[in-house]
């Protein structure tokens, strides 16, 4: 056994070195992108709208991307979302945004959620995180404009990111 496991790791050290020598020079070979998130957000009655528009600002292009929007408390467990975007459990949506060009704006993502709960039990705030959650293979170094996190309150008031 202990043969197999020392054949198996010097079989992928070798794989490492033919490919260029590991994740590293794997990840400084992939294309560099910035990708960006500005919409608002605004809750009344216990529904959620979110209007945002991704941003690519390159260098490279990026053919799609994935953004996380979690919610700091549970959804409904039924929701109407808009195509290109699906459940990720109890908290959160998955949107793909689409290609995006480098140092241009892709299509706005809108969608509207129904937190849990029913009359006063529907919450007076939540807090939404934005994310980025895959890039198409991009590397974004730059993660200060694609991690968002706004407080929305129970008021009908769009709050901005």
């Amino acid at each position: 056994m202990r043969k197999f496991c020392a054949v198996g790791v010097g079989a992928g050290a070798l794989l490492l070195a033919v490919a260029g020598g590991g994740a590293s020079a794997a990840a400084a070979a992939a294309p560099e992108a910035d990708l960006a998130y500005h919409g608002y957000v605004a809750m009344e009655g216990g529904l959620v709208d979110v209007r945002m528009t991704p941003r690519n600002h390159g260098p490279a292009d990026v053919a799609d991307a994935t953004v996380r929007l979690r919610w700091s408390v549970r959804l409904a467990d039924r929701q109407e979302l808009p195509e290109g975007c699906a459940r990720a459990g109890a908290r959160a949506v998955l949107c793909r945004t689409g290609a995006l060009a480098a140092d241009d704006v892709g299509a706005e993502i809108r969608l509207r959620v129904r937190l849990a709960g029913a009359g006063a039990r529907v919450p007076a705030e939540v807090t939404l995180v934005i994310d980025t959650v895959w890039s198409g293979g991009a590397v974004d170094r730059n993660h200060q404009n694609d991690h968002r996190q706004v407080l929305a309150l129970d008021t009908g008031d769009a709050y901005a990111f």
